[in-house]
């Protein structure tokens, strides 16, 4: 390959790669071009892109971004999937991939710069997503107040419901005799 085409690709690959924060690298040597169309096209549906790299020039082109740490996983034939919600995400959706798919492995991953080995890959499918955690993180925070609300107004329910019966019973006439 001449200079000019390797310089051309490693600008694409900057382009592609400078504004992403994660990104899952696999190995789809060895899989039938069928599932790999099957693979391209189910990822691009939940808006994941897939590009083939060559590793020196994409080593050259992450240099200074933080798909950094992803230079140590690029060995062999590999391919960056990166893009739609969260690369948790993403790293679910391959783990069933893989099941589907003879041959398709995980190499690992990227997120906000911290590396995830092959073996990391099942456990970070289980992070939760930024969503999922700002969804926690408000109820937790919500939590004891919802708590103190229920407490405040639990004696004034039960209050309300004493009342409610004395009234029921008023109406159909029967005689409200006193605790004792």
């Amino acid at each position: 390959m001449s200079k000019p085409v390797k310089n051309l690709l490693t600008e694409t690959y900057k382009r592609k790669f400078a504004d992403i924060d994660g990104a899952v690298l696999i190995d789809i040597r060895g899989m039938a071009a069928n599932d790999v169309n099957r693979l391209r096209s189910g990822l691009a549906e939940k808006q994941f892109r897939v590009t083939v790299v060559r590793n020196s020039l994409a080593k050259k082109a992450i240099q200074d971004t933080a798909l950094a740490n992803l230079e140590r996983l690029l060995d062999g034939p590999s391919a960056v999937v990166y893009g739609a919600e969260s690369i948790v995400v993403a790293a679910r959706e391959l783990i069933e991939w893989a099941r589907q798919i003879e041959n398709l492995q995980v190499k690992g991953a990227v997120m906000e710069g911290t590396l995830f080995g092959p073996d990391e890959i099942e456990a970070l499918s289980k992070y939760p997503t930024r969503q999922e955690a700002q969804a926690q993180a408000v109820q937790i925070i919500l939590s004891p107040a919802q708590n103190l609300v229920g407490s405040v107004l639990s004696p004034g329910r039960k209050l309300a419901a004493i009342i409610k019966s004395i009234e029921e019973k008023r109406e159909r006439g029967e005689e409200i005799k006193k605790a004792g």
